[in-house]
């Protein structure tokens, strides 16, 4: 297997527009990433956490492509977990999935005897702030590395 990864994505106001979904379906297609698991919650009010079903979220996007996207690797007490990333009154996706990208790779790995020992994520923001912070220490026409 490649690397699993999961993301929890918060959309304010429980407001799906289903434009990145068809982007997700293409990555599955593609043999890029592999769907082990998506769900959809909601964070009430009161900070109870009611797992979505595909059918209650609204006529306006066709998710029946994501029907039985479900491993059973995420339960309940994850969906709890996730939801503790949302402000109350938002809805989220979250999606494990397997970087089946890495997968060629990860075999060769482990033949030659290595292993993982750290991984990591960087924070999109994180980067574009560094990025803009050295952008903004080199002068025009310059160079970072001088």
């Amino acid at each position: 297997m490649g690397p699993v990864d999961y993301l929890v994505i918060e959309f304010p106001g429980n407001r799906m527009t289903g434009e990145a979904f068809p982007l997700l379906v293409e990555l599955a297609e593609r043999g890029i990433v592999r769907i082990i698991d998506l769900a959809f919650v909601r964070k009430e009010a009161d900070g109870s956490v009611v797992a979505l079903e595909l059918r209650d979220l609204g006529d306006e996007m066709d998710l029946s492509v994501f029907e039985g996207a479900s491993s059973g690797v995420l339960d309940q007490s994850d969906l709890e977990e996730a939801a503790n990333a949302l402000e109350p009154g938002n809805a989220s996706a979250v999606l494990v999935y397997e970087n089946l990208w890495a997968a060629p790779l990860a075999r060769a790995l482990r033949r030659s005897g290595a292993q993982l020992v750290a991984g990591g994520r960087i924070p999109v923001q994180a980067l574009l702030a560094s990025l803009d912070a050295i952008e903004d220490t080199v002068p025009p026409g310059g160079s970072a590395a001088a």
